[in-house]
């Protein structure tokens, strides 16, 4: 049900979240597993998971940092890419949703990343025969504002090259990266919610604000134009992935920011507020969940979400016994959407 005023999401997923370990994962993992009926995990641990042993043990240890909304949540888990066997793919399977390939160095903990696509390939043809998903941090080394661009060419080169592997450009920024949606069948995309909101100018236009650094970096206002009228239009080929990356305070209020914007905790008031705001409310719930499902082939838990117009407080900081602290987006700042209690 939708009005003016507040809208029921069904079985509402995030296609691409970072919860990473330890104390952190369980300070994080509940605010996901509160709201959403599923996510997509990302892999880039230290060390990476990378077999089906550490892919078992790490879902094992979200669900049980999910506390009591495990139930209703549903890790979707991706193993880190490097050259794997049909047996190795094979055995993991079962528990896993997709393989997410890292270009060597882009981002947080890709050290172990690819250094060519080429020697990737007989991988890739595997992952094509039997199913299995390719995500893709689609960025080059090159600069930083034409990362992304620079790697256009490759996602091409692979869609043309493997036409029946379901390809995933991750947290897209850039209008060409929109274009390039309708030109093969088999190129799907992410889109974080801050990339839909800030450009590089709320990053850096005035005083750094290091809480909005991340990989991609945002982008220019002609960008985040085009990524929004694809959000707002639930483009068919479009998926939420907040790209939410919690860091402690100190590594983001420091030289040497990590780069990562945590977005969790207001993810779905956020968007809810977004598409309120452009009168696109009826089109939230595919942008949120039914395209990921169609495209995916998905069976998230029967979990309902409502949001609804009424204005509360981002928390300034959260934090846990031990004093580890993470800094949320619009940290301190009145949204106009709530979910309701």
């Amino acid at each position: 049900m939708t009005s003016p005023d507040s809208i029921i999401l069904h079985r509402p997923l995030d296609m691409h979240l970072h919860l990473r370990d330890g104390d952190m994962l369980r300070l994080v993992a509940p605010h996901s597993a509160a709201t959403l009926a599923g996510a997509v995990i990302m892999p880039n641990l230290v060390p990476p998971v990378t077999s089906v042993e550490m892919l078992a043990a790490y879902r094992d240890r979200i669900l049980a940092a999910a506390g009591p909304d495990a139930a209703t949540f549903q890790p979707l888990m991706t193993l880190f890419f490097q050259h794997y066997t049909e047996a190795q793919l094979a055995a993991a399977q079962p528990q896993l949703f997709a393989v997410k390939l890292y270009p060597h160095g882009v981002t947080t903990n890709s050290e172990s990343g690819i250094h060519s696509i080429d020697a990737a390939e007989p991988t890739l043809k595997l992952m094509e025969e039997m199913g299995i998903p390719l995500l893709v941090h689609g960025e080059t080394t090159g600069f930083v504002l034409d990362r992304e661009a620079e790697f256009l060419s490759i996602y091409e080169r692979l869609a043309a090259r493997f036409p029946r592997l379901r390809i995933v450009m991750e947290h897209i920024t850039t209008a060409a990266a929109v274009a390039l949606l309708d030109r093969h069948e088999n190129l799907h995309a992410t889109v974080t919610g801050h990339h839909l909101v800030i450009t590089l100018d709320d990053v850096a236009g005035g005083l750094l604000q290091p809480h909005l650094f991340c990989k991609p970096i945002a982008k220019r206002p002609e960008d985040r134009a085009a990524l929004l009228a694809a959000a707002l239009a639930a483009h068919p080929k479009l998926m939420l992935g907040s790209d939410s990356a919690p860091h402690p305070q100190h590594a983001k209020e420091c030289c040497g920011c990590a780069a990562g914007v945590y977005t969790a905790p207001l993810l779905l008031p956020r968007m809810a507020q977004l598409f309120a705001e452009h009168g696109a409310l009826d089109n939230l719930q595919a942008f949120v969940s039914d395209n990921a499902i169609r495209i995916h082939g998905l069976t998230p838990p029967d979990k309902a979400i409502t949001l609804v117009r009424q204005p509360w407080t981002v928390p300034a900081v959260y934090q846990d016994s031990t004093g580890l602290k993470v800094i949320p987006w619009e940290a301190g700042h009145e949204l106009a959407w709530r979910i309701a209690p």
